[in-house]
């Protein structure tokens, strides 16, 4: 446990009252992480399944190259917003939304409410992610269904061809190319404090795969009475929003929100984060102008570029 103060400085966003801190949640990618340049894959992927749909063969290996081969080599106004928009949700609320907009668009054809699937459409954009007052219709239910998590799978592959799988054998080699800036000190730092460090994440989870193995390559040890006590993350199939996975932890934990820190570069975490009361620590570059808004607009209390920065360890005591 360590107290954590809104002590005066430019670097606050949002004043809030002295803390004592036993847990951390951390999100991983662009807030620790820099393995997975996600956002040119993702934007590609989104703008490929809504202007084509889902023909025959839409996810099939010629197509992850092809698809991962464009990946970044253009402007796509809309879904590069949408990424931007989107940081931190699940990958599952992403391909649906992708998945809806194509119904929209009218580049699949399955029977559907269409003013409700456009309100869902809205709110995912807004970083809502279950909609138990709009439900969908059967056949619009079962299209979702069957292609969200496919396209999802889609998406992965393009994302290891595209610069995944490369990074992840640079960062074995060396690890700090693909650390933010004092991240391992700062983790450091709270686990040798009491505050026990977990990692929430919007990808899937899977011990010695994926998300678990890129975070075990950069240094990160997990388990137990470790600097990180645990990553709990999504599933291929179910859709589980990342303030679900954090107010479900916290209650296993029993934690009340003022005992918790969150740390993260995504609207999700943050948004959790406020509506939770925790601390929150967005990690954001100086140059990324409309997420550093957008954060403030959240009600984030700090904004850092790295976890260099002196003032960041000044809040604690």
């Amino acid at each position: 446990m360590i107290t954590l103060s809104s002590v005066p400085s430019d670097l606050l966003i949002r004043p809030f009252s002295d803390r004592q801190i036993v847990c951390a949640f951390h999100d991983i990618d662009g807030t620790h992480s820099l393995i997975r340049n996600w956002p040119p894959v993702m934007s590609i992927v989104l703008d490929y399944a809504e202007k084509s749909g889902v023909p025959d063969g839409y996810d099939s290996e010629e197509q992850v190259q092809r698809i991962a081969a464009l990946a970044g080599t253009k402007p796509l106004p809309e879904t590069d917003e949408f990424c931007v928009e989107s940081a931190g949700l699940s990958a599952l609320t992403q391909m649906e939304w992708a998945l809806r907009r194509a119904v929209e668009a009218g580049t699949v054809q399955v029977p559907c409410d269409r003013a409700a699937n456009r309100e869902k459409i809205r709110r995912i954009k807004e970083g809502e992610e279950l909609f138990p007052d709009l439900p969908d219709s059967p056949e619009l239910e079962a299209f979702l269904t069957g292609h969200t998590p496919r396209l999802f799978v889609f998406y992965e592959k393009v994302l290891n061809v595209f610069c995944r799988d490369r990074n992840l054998a640079l960062a074995k080699a060396d690890p700090e190319r693909f650390r933010i800036k004092g991240s391992p000190e700062f983790m450091q730092f709270l686990f040798e404090h009491g505050v026990k460090n977990y990692f929430v994440t919007g990808a899937v989870v899977q011990k010695g795969m994926g998300m678990h193995e890129e975070v075990v390559t950069l240094g990160y040890e997990i388990g137990a009475g470790k600097v990180v006590e645990d990553i709990i993350g999504s599933t291929w199939t179910d859709k589980v929003p990342k303030d679900v996975i954090m107010r479900r932890l916290a209650d296993r934990l029993g934690l009340k929100g003022e005992q918790i820190l969150v740390v993260g570069d995504g609207r999700s975490e943050i948004s959790a984060g406020v509506g939770m009361g925790a601390v929150c620590i967005s990690r954001l570059d100086e140059s990324a102008v409309y997420q550093r808004a957008l954060h403030t607009r959240l009600g984030t209390h700090v904004i850092v570029a790295d976890y260099t920065d002196p003032r960041l360890y000044a809040m604690f005591s």
